[in-house]
């Protein structure tokens, strides 16, 4: 490996985190072979097309980018009635036994490099408890990161029966100077005829340099939504996975990005079908300006006792300039006959006969160009159930377009 951030990395930083979240002796035990691993573990795949590899995340100087010990932070947490939003020390102290059987079961802590040192340097922490048929919305959750490093740890668990809306946001605050780097982990488990949906807005500034895995389990019955929403950083490498593992369990993964300057967007999302009647989702749609670039790569994985599947998949991205780049890797993986599933993929600029036709009725061009943009997001944000997230996503992109 070219890059070994750890080599300023001890125990005793590690041992000072988790004693200031008063953590037990198995999760500082499992912090300190997450460090020790880091010497035997490769840097997160990233998405190559033929003849391309567009995502470096060796080149990066972490060595510069991380302090293990300043974590300084705000963190807002809005609950709602019946369900537990707790701080990382408030949860190991109200539902310790819960946080140790799911710690870990959804994300392994050293899938990688980068995992790896997460799970090692954690120190902003949220865990969501819905019990047993809960029923809550509007559930939100704003980090603002106020440090040169931030690592980020949520933990969702959904009982059976229960349902949730989550918003998480993520900002910088205005204390520190020059490139920063952000690292989220969301776990999410959710019991048989539950519901999940998890929105995210990530607004880091273009400083910053981002990497995020959310990855859930479903069980019999349940249903697990993502939304993916990235307007900010400087580079983004994103992760959104489900593994469908119950009979008749559903996701959808919904993405939207919107890139200038010289944003770099990696954006993965991944769906295993393992259980009969399950069906998948994925919709993604981003937009590119000035140098930006994105690659993305989608996969449906249905297994060979995923009777009755259906899993689809479509991905659009927009390029406003001719020199931003974009690439796309739509993927079928299928081991069962017994399965409906599709993909599609399209790169393109906008519409030329759109912008004549609209330009010939006497909207001004750069008006024109802004109204094909916002409607060419409509498809995504109709899938977001939470208002606030979608009336904030559709805010940045307006407000990106008159930059």
């Amino acid at each position: 490996m070219s890059t070994q951030v750890h080599a300023d990395l001890t125990e005793s930083q590690v041992e000072q985190i988790s004693s200031d979240l008063d953590e037990p002796e198995w999760l500082l035990e499992t912090r300190k072979e997450a460090l020790s691993a880091l010497d035997d573990l490769e840097m997160p795949d990233v998405i190559q097309t033929p003849g391309r590899k567009w995502t470096n995340l060796d080149a990066l100087d972490y060595e510069s980018l991380v302090d293990p010990l300043d974590y300084a932070q705000d963190k807002d947490r809005i609950d709602a009635e019946g369900v537990d939003v707790l701080s990382w020390s408030e949860a190991l102290s109200e539902h310790g036994d819960l946080i140790e059987d799911h710690f870990g079961s959804v994300v392994d802590p050293q899938r990688d490099y980068l995992t790896a040192l997460s799970t090692a340097l954690f120190s902003a922490g949220t865990v969501v408890y819905v019990p047993e048929g809960v029923d809550a919305e509007d559930v939100k959750i704003r980090t603002t990161m106020n440090s040169q490093s931030l690592f980020n740890y949520t933990l969702v668990v959904a009982e059976e029966s229960a349902s949730v809306t989550i918003l998480e946001r993520q900002e910088n605050g205005d204390t520190v100077e020059g490139n920063q780097y952000y690292s989220g982990v969301v776990e999410a488990s959710v019991g048989e005829n539950a519901y999940v949906q998890y929105g995210t807005l990530q607004n880091l500034s273009q400083g910053t340099y981002n990497y995020q895995v959310k990855r859930g389990h479903a069980d019999t019955y349940g249903t697990l939504d993502w939304i993916d929403g990235n307007i900010g950083s400087r580079l983004t490498k994103s992760n959104v996975e489900t593994r469908l593992l119950g009979d008749s369990s559903e996701s959808q993964i919904v993405g939207a990005f919107f890139g200038h300057d010289d944003q770099h967007f990696d954006i993965a999302s991944r769906v295993w079908h393992e259980a009969e009647h399950t069906v998948a989702d994925l919709v993604t749609r981003g937009v590119l300006d000035d140098e930006a670039r994105s690659v993305y790569e989608g996969v449906q994985d249905v297994g060979k006792e995923a009777w009755d599947t259906s899993s689809y998949q479509r991905e659009n991205t927009l390029m406003l300039s001719d020199e931003s780049e974009a690439d796309a890797s739509p993927k079928l993986i299928i081991n069962n006959h017994d399965t409906e599933a599709s993909h599609s993929a399209t790169v393109g600029q906008v519409d030329e006969e759109d912008m004549f036709y609209m330009t010939s009725r006497g909207v001004h061009p750069e008006a024109a160009k802004n109204m094909l943009v916002e409607g060419f997001f409509v498809p995504v944000l109709d899938e977001v159930e939470v208002d606030e997230l979608r009336d904030d996503l559709d805010q940045l992109i307006y407000e990106r377009l008159r930059e």
